[in-house]
């Protein structure tokens, strides 16, 4: 469950730097850091794809309001266009950048999600890949060395850091072996070490509590990246074509982007108050809703209506997937008291239903992502 008061009342007037707030996850999370009243600060390139939900929510460009007015407003009346304080377009692999950013925002709270996110785009550009995931985590490491102005850093990794070896029933725990498979996997273990190496030998010391959030698949509206099942789900459907699912049987970790980012929000907070709890954590689903690709494009069919329908290819292309991940959440619910609060049924609904509006314009799209948000809370 999410305690909403008691993060509005921690983070209300703090300043949050948080990269890749351009990417899927990190355009939901300015918005709900703003609802909770924080200064969002946002160092990200440019969404890589078209149409992008941060340009759905804001318009194109958070300095250029002007370019575009979207009514749609927050509890408490803020417009969704007004509520992120700031967006600065950088690439993280920029030391000299970043860190001129860092200084000049001086955060109290810092949320790592800038990624090279997608597994088969790192077998065609793993070198980019480790700059990314590997160098940019040391580089904003590096900045809150050198001035440790905030008091609580979390880095947004993957379920998929773990050495899987795909054992039926077995649900990877947070003191197994790191060792992706792919480029994007091993290069988010090579990050959660990273994390764990200036933890302990700068910035405990330092006064700064450092924790490593490993979350599931992540799925919502809004997501339009390729070669993930919902944005392909998305696509074909707007497309009149049937879905063509590659793995039809994999098992997944998926649930609501909403889950992992209260728990994100919820382990910062915490750990800013109580250093002793800093450290890794697994952020999934319960074991029910662990479900194959092939289940979760059946929920989506038959939310979405209007004759959707999926289909696989007998042959299955492209580079290796696993078959089989799931995670152990328990460390979470002992540790903060967490339970999830959508499962796959009223997840899979949300997406159709941000959809829906998306496709009737941006202004439904965006008041209808402010209603689940509501609901969520609620």
């Amino acid at each position: 469950m999410v305690n909403y008061e008691e993060l509005k009342a921690f983070y209300n007037g703090k300043k949050v730097l948080m990269t890749g707030h351009t990417g899927f996850k990190g355009s939901y999370l300015t918005v709900i850091l703003s609802m909770l009243g924080a200064k969002v600060y946002g160092y990200a390139l440019k969404a890589g794809t078209e149409p992008c939900l941060f340009d759905i929510l804001y318009g194109n460009c958070v300095s250029s309001r002007s370019e575009t007015e979207l009514h749609v407003r927050l509890p408490g009346g803020m417009r969704l266009t007004e509520s992120m304080t700031e967006s600065h377009i950088a690439d993280i692999r920029d030391m000299d950048e970043l860190e001129s950013y860092y200084n000049r925002v001086e955060p109290d709270i810092v949320l790592h999600l800038a990624a090279q996110p997608l597994v088969r785009e790192s077998y065609r550009i793993p070198r980019e890949t480790y700059e990314i995931n590997v160098m940019g985590t040391v580089n904003l490491l590096e900045c809150v060395r050198r001035h440790p102005c905030c008091t609580s850093f979390l880095n947004v990794t993957t379920d998929k850091v773990y050495l899987n070896e795909e054992r039926p029933d077995y649900a990877y725990r947070e003191d197994d072996k790191l060792d992706g498979y792919d480029p994007y996997a091993n290069s988010k273990s090579c990050s959660e070490l990273v994390t764990h190496s200036y933890a302990n030998a700068f910035l405990r010391d330092a006064g700064v509590a450092v924790s490593t959030a490993r979350a599931g698949n992540v799925i919502g509206g809004g997501d339009f990246s390729k070669d993930r099942i919902i944005p392909d789900c998305v696509r074909a459907v707007v497309n009149h074509k049937k879905i063509v699912v590659r793995n039809p049987y994999s098992i997944r970790p998926y649930q609501h982007v909403f889950e992992p980012l209260f728990v994100y929000l919820t382990i910062a907070m915490r750990q800013a108050e109580d250093p002793s709890l800093a450290g890794w954590y697994n952020v999934g689903p319960d074991d029910e809703d662990c479900v194959t690709t092939g289940q979760l494009c059946d929920l989506f069919t038959q939310s979405f209506g209007e004759g959707a329908a999926w289909e696989s290819p007998e042959i299955p292309s492209g580079p290796h997937e696993a078959g089989l991940l799931k995670l152990d959440n328990s460390k979470i619910k002992t540790v903060f008291g967490w339970e999830p609060v959508w499962h796959m049924d009223r997840t899979v609904r949300a997406i159709t239903d941000w959809t829906k509006a998306w496709i009737s314009g941006n202004e439904e799209a965006n008041a209808e992502l402010v209603r689940q948000i509501q609901e969520y809370i609620e």
